[in-house]
């Protein structure tokens, strides 16, 4: 059941009630609990959370923003199935803002970020070792949002968080056409020998590659 946070003065903080449904259905929709093309029942969900209707509406439409739902008229919300094109576009638009924080990063690479990096793959790998791919999609998404952070552009680091409620569906579907998901956790040390070889151009190889990888695994598997 999730529960609501009440303010001073006893008023229930619907907008806390909503991101809490919202980050449930995302959880769900990232563990397959409910499938690309399902239909999300309102009924079914307020009675499992044991919340009113309207604040499972306003986290469907606010996943909708987020990519995650698409809405149809006179039938409600269904699980956004990606496509090949589309997600194209997700790591075309990826791509463009990882090659320019990479090279930011690159310019100014300090010992703080290189450890800040290291830790983080660490992390990564120690999730991947682990059965909880959430955890593992969310350290996979913590590491790269520390190469933009280090970067040093918010704006930058602003557009990736926009993209990352599309990623992770991306990220589910690798971990789970990948021959060996802990592949993933220990390519990131490739990203970390370019960063620490200080040239520019070594970086844009490594993350072309690293993000190219990933792309191939996701659109053959749309294909297949």
């Amino acid at each position: 059941m999730v529960s609501s946070s009440v303010a001073p003065g006893g008023f229930i903080q619907q907008q806390n009630l909503v991101e809490q449904v919202a980050d449930y259905l995302t959880q769900a929709i990232i563990q397959q609990h409910f499938l690309p093309g399902e239909r999300l029942s309102e009924v079914q969900l307020s009675r499992d959370l044991g919340v009113s209707r309207a604040p499972v509406r306003e986290a469907a439409r606010l996943l909708e923003s987020r990519g995650l739902l698409v809405s149809k008229p006179r039938r409600g919300f269904f699980v956004r199935a990606l496509n090949a094109v589309e997600l194209e576009d997700v790591f075309d638009l990826r791509l463009c803002l990882e090659r320019h924080a990479i090279q930011r990063l690159s310019e100014r690479y300090s010992s703080e970020a290189e450890r800040a990096l290291k830790q983080q793959v660490d992390t990564l790998c120690e999730a991947a070792a682990s059965n909880d791919g959430t955890r593992r999609i969310e350290e996979d998404l913590q590491f790269h949002r520390l190469m933009l952070h280090h970067a040093g552009n918010e704006r930058l680091l602003r557009a990736f968080d926009g993209l990352t409620h599309e990623l992770r569906l991306c990220i589910t579907l690798i971990t789970k056409t990948h021959e060996a998901p802990d592949t993933i956790a220990t390519s990131h040390f490739q990203l970390l020998d370019a960063l620490g070889s200080g040239s520019a151009e070594a970086c844009r190889e490594a993350i072309d590659y690293h993000i190219g990888v990933a792309r191939d695994f996701v659109v053959r598997s749309v294909g297949d």
